[in-house]
C-alpha cells in the first residue's frame, strides 16, 4: 500500500468517527421527537449539546487541517479527490465556529424545541418567543462568523443549498410569482372541486396500515429503516442502512396521512441510495436540500397525486376503507387531491398556492436575519402576508405561525428549497417519462414504481455530492434549473382535471 493510499485510509477512518458522533446525536434527536419522555427534556439537550461539541473538535482540530493538506497535494482517483476537496470546503467553513459556539447553538436549538411543542399545545406563540429570540440572535452572529457577500441570509441559505443567494432566489421567485397569480386566477373561475369525502372518519389504526402499505409499495426497505408518529414529519438517517420516516395522522383529514407519508418516503429512497461504502464521507451524502426535497416532491405529486397512480391504487384504498369511498369515482378522486384552494397550513397546500407559503417565510427569514424585522412581530408580519399573498385570515398561531418545526431546529435558510425542489422534481419528472419506456403504464396497470426508483437511483441517489445541484440536473435532464418546465407540468396537469 503506498504513503497516499494509507493518508486517504486515515483520512476515511476519522471522518468515520466524525460520523458516528453526529449519527449517535441523531438518534437522541429522534427519539426527543418521537419517545422522550416529557420530563428527560433538560438532560437531552445537554447530552445533544455535548455530542454536537465532540462532533465539531473532532471535525475542525489541526491535524485534521495538515491531513487534508497533504492530500489535496496528492494525485487521487476521482472520487477520493471529490472526497476530500468537498470536506476541505465543509472544514473552512466549520472551523469558523468555535466549540463553544456550537454547544450554546445546540443547547438553544433544544430549548427551543420543547418552547414549540408547549407552545402548539397551547396555541400561544407567546410561549415560543422568549426562546426563539436569543436562537435568532445566535442565528445572525452564525452568518457573521461564516462570512458573505451581499445578504447575511446567503450565509445560511449556503449550508442548505451550496451557492444559493437572496438575488438568485428572488429572481426565481419573481419569475414564478405572476405565472401561478394567473393560473389560480384561472381555478378560482371554474366550478368548485368537492374534496368532502377526505374529510370524514377514519380510524387511525386503518390509516396507519394503509401508510405502511404505501410505504412499501413504493420501495422503502423496513430492513433498513422505520415510520413512526411526531408532531411534524420528518426523515432522519444514520446511515442509509437506517433510515427513518414519521408521520402524523388525523381521524378526520385522509389526506394528511396520506401524503405525508409518501412525502417522507420520498426522503428515505433518497437516504436509502445513498452508497453505504461512502459512509462519513461526502460522497455518502445527500447533494443539496433542493434535490432531496426533489425526490419527496417527486414521488408526493408527479407520482402520488397522479392519474396513473390512482388507476391502480384506488381499488386498493377502496379494500382499506370500504365505506368511505365507495362511491367515489377516479375522476372525483383526482380532482379532490389536486384542488387548488388557498389555504393556512404549508405542508398540506396544493402543488400551486404551496409557493406563496414558502415565499412569505423565505421574506421573513431574510428580515428577521437582516434586523429589519424582529422575532415580536413575527405573527403580525406573518397574518398580513398570508392575506395578501394567499387571501386567508389566520385565525390563530398554531395554524400560522407555530406550523413550522424548523425554526425550533434552527434551520434557518432552509424554506427556499421547499420550492427548487419541487422545481427540480417536475424538471426530473418529465425527464424519466422520456427515458423510461412505458413508465405510467406500468404505474397504471401494476402499481410499479420500481422502473422510477432504480433510475433515481442511477441517476440522482449514487452520486452523493459529487455534484452541486445545478450540476446534477443538468448531467440528468441537459439543462440546470428552469422553473418554466415546473408551469409547464402544472398548466397541463389541471388542465386534465377540468
Amino acid at each position: 500500500m503506498s504513503s497516499t493510499e494509507k493518508l486517504y485510509l486515515e483520512y476515511k477512518s476519522v471522518m468515520q468517527k466524525v460520523a458516528d458522533v453526529k449519527y449517535a446525536a441523531a438518534v437522541l434527536q429522534w427519539d426527543q421527537e418521537t419517545y422522550l419522555p416529557e420530563k428527560g427534556a433538560e438532560f437531552r439537550g445537554r447530552q445533544l449539546a455535548t455530542l454536537s461539541e465532540i462532533s465539531h473538535e473532532m471535525f475542525i482540530n489541526d491535524k485534521n487541517e495538515g491531513l487534508l493538506k497533504d492530500l489535496l497535494s496528492k494525485d487521487l482517483p476521482q472520487e477520493q479527490k471529490r472526497n476530500v476537496a468537498l470536506t476541505w470546503e465543509d472544514y473552512s467553513r466549520l472551523k469558523k465556529l468555535t466549540p463553544e459556539f456550537v454547544r450554546k447553538m445546540s443547547e438553544t436549538v433544544s430549548a427551543s424545541f420543547f418552547a414549540w411543542i408547549e407552545a402548539r399545545k397551547q396555541n400561544s406563540y407567546k410561549i415560543f418567543e422568549p426562546k426563539l429570540a436569543p436562537l435568532v440572535d445566535l442565528k445572525r452572529q452564525e452568518a457573521e462568523l461564516y462570512g458573505y457577500e451581499g445578504h447575511p441570509y446567503n450565509a445560511l441559505m449556503d449550508e442548505y443549498e451550496k451557492g444559493a443567494t437572496v438575488q438568485k432566489i428572488d429572481t426565481i421567485f419573481e419569475d414564478i410569482k405572476l405565472p401561478l397569480r394567473q393560473l389560480l386566477s384561472e381555478i378560482q373561475n371554474d366550478r368548485p372541486v368537492d374534496d368532502s369525502f377526505l374529510r370524514q372518519h377514519f380510524l387511525k389504526q386503518q390509516q396507519w396500515e394503509w401508510g405502511m402499505y404505501l410505504a412499501k409499495q413504493l420501495g422503502f426497505d423496513f430492513e433498513r429503516g422505520r415510520q413512526d408518529i411526531s408532531e411534524h414529519p420528518f426523515t432522519t438517517n444514520f446511515s442509509s442502512q437506517d433510515v427513518r420516516i414519521t408521520t402524523r395522522i388525523d381521524e378526520h383529514d385522509f389526506a394528511n396521512m396520506t401524503w405525508s407519508t409518501i412525502h417522507e418516503v420520498g426522503h428515505a429512497l433518497y437516504e436509502q441510495g445513498l452508497p453505504p461504502e461512502q459512509y462519513g464521507l461526502p460522497l455518502g451524502e445527500y447533494a443539496s436540500l433542493g434535490i432531496h426535497e426533489s425526490q419527496s416532491r417527486l414521488w408526493e405529486n408527479c407520482v402520488g397525486r397522479g392519474n396513473a397512480f390512482w388507476s391502480y391504487y384506488l381499488p386498493q384504498l377502496k379494500q382499506f376503507f370500504p365505506e368511505q369511498f365507495k362511491d367515489v369515482s377516479k375522476d372525483q378522486f383526482l380532482k379532490a387531491i389536486n384542488k387548488v384552494q388557498p389555504s393556512l397550513v404549508r405542508a398540506e397546500a396544493d402543488e400551486l398556492t404551496y409557493h406563496f407559503h414558502v415565499m412569505v417565510r423565505y421574506e421573513l427569514e431574510k428580515r428577521l436575519i437582516e434586523g429589519s424585522l424582529q422575532v415580536k412581530e413575527i405573527p403580525l408580519y406573518w397574518n398580513d402576508q398570508y392575506k395578501a399573498l394567499l387571501g386567508v385570515d389566520v385565525p390563530d398561531d398554531k395554524s400560522g405561525c407555530l406550523q413550522d418545526v424548523h425554526w425550533s431546529h434552527g434551520s434557518f435558510g432552509y424554506f427556499a428549497t421547499y420550492s427548487l425542489g419541487s422545481f427540480y422534481a417536475a424538471q426530473l419528472w418529465q425527464h424519466a417519462n422520456k427515458t423510461i419506456p412505458g413508465l405510467e403504464t406500468e404505474i397504471s396497470q401494476q402499481g410499479k414504481t420500481k422502473s422510477l426508483l432504480l433510475w433515481l437511483r442511477n441517476n440522482v441517489h449514487k452520486h452523493g455530492r459529487f455534484y452541486n445541484s445545478n450540476e446534477l440536473c443538468a448531467a440528468v435532464t441537459g439543462h440546470e434549473l428552469d422553473s418554466k418546465v415546473f408551469v409547464s407540468y402544472l398548466k397541463e396537469k389541471l388542465n386534465d382535471l377540468k
